[in-house]
């Protein structure tokens, strides 16, 4: 295929001023947080708790408003019998950003947390950190390599370039600015990367309506021209799928590291929440020209394009119908401004999950795990190689894992049912322990995996009430493909039964060690008896009177930031029966 010059330099600039930009602010930024006793590793996690409105806005937006998202968005408009009724990632996303400004971004901010994962070490001890890594790891590798392989088909099918070259330069610029520079450069970046989102759909959006191939999205959006109408219904016996999907979008969006450095990025508990409310504002803006993009497509005359006289959706193109469109029915040189948006979006949450799953490695598994003597050298080189590593990783899975979506909607479904219900009870609930978050893992692992996912070919070995067999037809190879489709609102249902799994065997636990029912010496994990031991303290020093635990010589945050950064755990009340947890005690 013939490489279209105009759009490889077009890209070509464009990674140039990102790159500038990430270079940038690292320079402009190198001493934040560090001058006045910080430690470099906590600056380049929460870039020295000083990100402001304006720039904190633009990069927590950023965060959602990726490629899966503005793809995605577009692709479920423009599928016949689903539509915008189905398009549900906008509005989910806004008002997980909603509830997550609401409810979790004080407490969380206010105690002085560096990573999601503290309060669970701080209060389960080290080895549930571990095991609560592992799905968030898994959601942050998996998202960046789904949007890493969308940007692959995206430039193939604008430039005519080599898939895999694409993916490659465009991770190697993302690792190569967020080694740089930390979140510093990730946020500044993302201020430009969601300028051009915004400047370059727009641009596309009136060109593609132009077009005399487009019929009148106000009419196809009721009636039926090429295909179904793009505004698209629920059925009845839909409605719990539906239901089970927009609480997995709402709830399931809030416990991502990705969101948390944000949130205890903010030079406050109150500036937290005003940046989640400004991205969910965000959020809904930067996805209109995404559903205009849809409709444009279903209302499409393609036989009258250079794209042919089968659409989209007969070729099983559907997931790339914003490129498609941009390619097809706008002018070349709006196309490329189109064609950055999108590369703009991808880098925009590629480097960003990156960092997330380094800080949480380096952190929570490196230094409180092992290492709890680590110099802040020592940890700022573990973070840049782990950056590395997982983007390397991440590129990998791109480039050769064809079932890399459907890893990632398993590894977000897993954020949702255990990592959730896991913050809720460690944040809201007074007396949970260890006991508790195992078996609640363990409930809402088994419940979530028992129900299968098509996307991997993983078959069910629980069938929950209204199960149906469906079939999925290849239009390019004519194969169809059956699978178990559950209407149960199993995911919903699996996060509530751990949630409450976590809260009654810790109750339970606690009653039986402390009644006397249990010896002592079974409590192997040290969560009710042994409460305040090493384990469940990490780095912090134990003091003559165990009824007062002092926990500032963890991993100190400079004080001049305020005085509730005077260690990274300053919630000691969670380790005591004395003294609330809940966040009103923090207002």
């Amino acid at each position: 295929m013939a490489i279209h010059v105009e759009g490889l330099v077009a890209i070509v600039i464009f990674y140039l001023l990102i790159l500038f930009v990430g270079i940038w602010a690292a320079w402009k930024n190198k001493n934040s947080g560090v001058t006045e006793g910080g430690d470099r590793s906590e600056s380049i996690m929460v870039g020295g708790r000083d990100i402001g409105l304006f720039v904190g806005g633009f990069t927590m937006t950023a965060t959602w408003v990726g490629g899966g998202y503005i793809n995605g968005t577009a692709e479920y408009v423009y599928l016949p019998d689903y539509g915008l009724a189905w398009a549900q990632a906008p509005f989910g996303y806004a008002l997980s950003l909603v509830v997550g400004g609401l409810f979790f971004a004080k407490p969380m901010r206010s105690r002085g947390y560096v990573t999601m994962l503290d309060p669970f070490q701080q209060l389960y001890g080290k080895r549930m950190g571990g095991l609560l890594f592992i799905p968030a790891l898994m959601g942050e590798i998996f998202w960046s390599a789904a949007i890493l392989s969308a940007l692959g088909a995206t430039l193939s099918v604008i430039v005519d370039i080599n898939i895999n070259m694409s993916v490659i330069i465009s991770a190697l610029i993302a690792i190569f600015y967020t080694l740089v520079g930390g979140l510093y450069s990730v946020a500044y970046t993302d201020v430009v990367q969601l300028f051009c989102i915004f400047v370059g759909l727009w641009i596309s959006v009136p060109s593609a309506l132009a077009n005399p191939a487009v019929s009148d999205i106000s009419v196809t959006a009721k009636e039926v021209i090429f295909q179904s109408p793009w505004l698209g219904k629920i059925k009845p016996e839909d409605k719990w799928l539906w239901v089970d999907n927009f609480c997995l979008l709402m709830l399931g969006g809030i416990p991502w590291q990705v969101y948390f450095q944000r949130v205890l990025s903010a030079s406050s508990a109150t500036y937290a929440q005003v940046l989640s409310f400004l991205a969910a504002f965000g959020c809904l803006v930067m996805a209109v020209p995404s559903v205009l993009i849809g409709a444009i497509g279903a209302s499409t005359d393609w036989n009258q394009t250079t794209y042919g006289s089968l659409p989209p959706k007969d070729r099983d193109q559907s997931d790339m119908i914003l490129p498609i469109v941009l390619q097809h029915l706008c002018p070349s040189y709006v196309s490329f401004f189109g064609l950055g948006a999108v590369s703009a979006a991808v880098m925009s949450s590629a480097d960003s999950s990156i960092l997330s799953a380094s800080s949480m490695f380096a952190r929570n598994i490196y230094q409180l795990a092992f290492r709890q003597s680590a110099s802040d050298r020592e940890i700022v080189w573990v973070m840049r190689i782990t950056i590395f590593v997982f983007g390397a990783l991440a590129t990998a899975m791109a480039l050769l894992t064809g079932t890399v979506y459907g890893l990632w909607y398993l590894s977000s479904d897993l954020v949702y049912v255990i990592i959730f219900p896991q913050l809720l009870s460690v944040l809201f609930i007074k007396g949970t322990n260890t006991y508790g978050s195992v078996a609640g893992y363990i409930f809402g692992l088994l419940l979530r995996i028992g129900g299968g996912e098509p996307y991997l070919k993983l078959p069910p070995f629980i069938y929950y009430p209204g199960w149906v067999t469906e079939e999925r037809i290849h239009h390019t190879t004519g194969e169809v493909e059956y699978f178990i489709q559950q209407r149960f609102p199993f995911k919903s249902v699996s996060m509530v039964a751990s949630f409450l799994a976590n809260v009654c065997f810790s109750y339970l636990t606690k009653y039986l060690f402390e009644s006397g029912m249990l010896s002592h010496k079974y409590d192997f994990l040290d969560a009710v008896v042994s409460k305040h031991s090493k384990e469940i303290m990490d780095k912090a020093t134990l003091v003559g009177n165990h009824d007062n635990i002092n926990l500032s010589e963890i991993a100190p945050v400079n004080q001049a930031l305020g005085p509730s950064l005077a260690g990274t755990f300053t919630n000691a009340e969670v380790l005591s029966d004395d003294g609330a947890s809940s966040p009103e005690a923090f207002q």
